[in-house]
């Protein structure tokens, strides 16, 4: 395989090499690409060292698979070429998950439904992602109706510029800032840009990809808050369901799957933190727990690591599908 990593430079990019090595992805020539002013720079990658490429040298080289992680323009522009020419593009953006020509994959959930004829593939929003690793086994057993979900999001989520605002400020240093707060001993209810409906971008994205992967007929409300934590985002979850639950089936439902590690064992103060989900490809939940104000309906909190599952290893692991049922 012939593999381009877009945006190999930036945050999600070093990521994504560290999840294509620790999987061994079968990788006979990677093409790290990113911006102008980085081509013609090395890359390390399996103690290999590859130059930098611009994009249309990129989309000459004609790799099989190319991960996106630059942006939603960079993706409307570039992804079509990279698909003209043959490549499959598995895009970290948000530029088209939307799209009712593309599909929206997360490959435990419905990987199944991708086909060779599929040269641009949407990585949903990472906030998605780790929810609907443990809706969607749920939504099979119980059948839901509404979820209320408030996020505790990383700075990691932002970029590079967020984190070394929160570093400056723990140091007492001034610094370009990513948001237009403090962040450090600050939560900031505002992540991505307001939208008419006084709802974030980021909010409405776990409505409508929830919608597209699982169920259309999911209600579901969001709140999207920015925290001062590194390791990855935390999810308070509130989920309906049209069929009672029995706990413990819903436990021994989400430990056996696959991609979800179970943590709630709150006699030892067991539950999921951003803290120790940091690095892990896992999507961890725990304080699983009846709503005691409203019929069949459960509490649980999901946290994971944003850059992994939420980005890099999604991405991976669709490649890795592609490669496996012969559609690359």
């Amino acid at each position: 395989m012939k593999v381009a990593v877009v945006g190999a430079t930036g945050m999600v990019g070093q990521v994504m090499l560290q999840v294509l090595a620790e999987q061994k992805f079968p990788i006979s020539e990677l093409v790290p690409v990113a911006s102008e002013r980085s081509v013609g720079k090395k890359i390390k990658y399996q103690d290999i060292e590859y130059p930098v490429l611009s994009m249309e040298d990129a989309v000459a080289s004609k790799c099989d698979i190319a991960i996106f992680s630059a942006g939603g323009d960079t993706s409307l522009e570039w992804a079509p070429k990279f698909a003209a020419v043959g490549t499959t593009v598995i895009d970290n953006s948000s530029a088209w998950r939307m799209d009712a020509d593309k599909k929206l994959i997360i490959p435990e959930i419905n990987g199944n439904l991708l086909t060779s004829s599929d040269k641009i593939i949407a990585n949903p929003n990472c906030s998605t992602i780790q929810l609907l690793m443990v809706l969607s086994p749920l939504h099979k057993k119980y059948k839901i109706k509404r979820v209320v979900v408030s996020t505790y999001q990383s700075i990691t989520g932002t970029g590079v510029k967020a984190v070394q605002q929160l570093e400056n400020e723990r140091n007492g240093v001034s610094g370009e800032m990513a948001y237009n707060y403090p962040i450090d001993k600050n939560c900031i209810p505002h992540c991505d840009s307001f939208l008419e409906n006084g709802y974030t971008k980021e909010e409405m994205k776990l409505s409508n990809e929830t919608k597209k992967i699982l169920d259309p007929a999911i209600r579901l409300s969001a709140t999207a808050v920015r925290v001062p934590v590194v390791g990855g985002h935390s999810e308070a979850v509130n989920i309906e369901f049209e069929n009672a639950f029995d706990l413990n089936e819903v436990r021994s439902i989400l430990e056996q799957t696959s991609g979800v590690t179970l943590q709630d064992n709150t006699a030892e103060n067991e539950y999921p933190m951003p803290r120790f989900a940091e690095g892990k490809n896992d999507v961890f939940v725990g304080r699983i727990r009846r709503d005691e104000s409203q019929d069949n309906t459960l509490n649980c909190w999901i946290v994971a690591d944003n850059l992994r599952k939420g980005a890099a290893t999604n991405a991976v692991q669709i490649g890795q599908l592609l490669i496996k049922n012969g559609l690359v």
